[in-house]
């Protein structure tokens, strides 16, 4: 099967690999695009066909979080994936955290898209900024999910370069 490319989506201090399922016979080569990317969490979201005991032996943290091909992502997941995020960002801002379903075209990007939103991004620039790396990236249903999501800005970060406490004297 002929699948696309991984791609990167970087936004502010996120940045974000798209990519397909590896199989095990696809696995070092999968490891090395990692590696590549500077990749240190996997968030997998799709049922495994592979064996993540490699990726870890590499320093490389494998998160299953599998949610049905095609549907918008349960709130848990969703509250567990920006969490995870706001986590990893605030620690190591600029690395980049990957995300894979089958084909990557549905539910990783969605979830990629949650977050561009949750940063402040209003979701048609989510969506045009994906499927323009991503073509045929999220469903009828996923997009209306994302239409009617509302964001609680749970990845807008402080600039560390501005006060703390802005005050006007008056």
């Amino acid at each position: 099967m002929n699948r696309p490319a991984p791609v990167e989506l970087c936004h502010k201090n996120m940045r974000f690999l798209i990519t397909h399922n590896p199989t095990d016979s696809t696995l070092n080569s999968f490891i090395e695009v990692l590696k590549r990317y500077g990749v240190t969490t996997v968030v997998r979201v799709c049922d495994s066909t592979y064996d993540k005991a490699p990726l870890e032996k590499d320093g490389i943290t494998v998160v299953d979080w599998p949610f049905d091909d095609g549907a918008p992502p349960p709130n848990k997941l969703v509250d567990d994936w920006l969490t995870l995020l706001k986590k990893k960002f605030q620690e190591d801002p600029g690395c980049c955290v990957a995300v894979h379903c089958v084909a990557g075209l549905g539910r990783a990007p969605v979830l990629v898209a949650l977050a561009l939103i949750e940063s402040g991004m209003k979701y048609e620039d989510a969506i045009q900024l994906i499927r323009q790396k991503r073509r045929g990236a999220i469903n009828s249903k996923q997009l209306t999910y994302l239409e009617k999501y509302r964001s609680k800005q749970r990845l807008r970060f402080k600039d560390p370069h501005t006060h703390k406490n802005k005050c006007c004297i008056m």
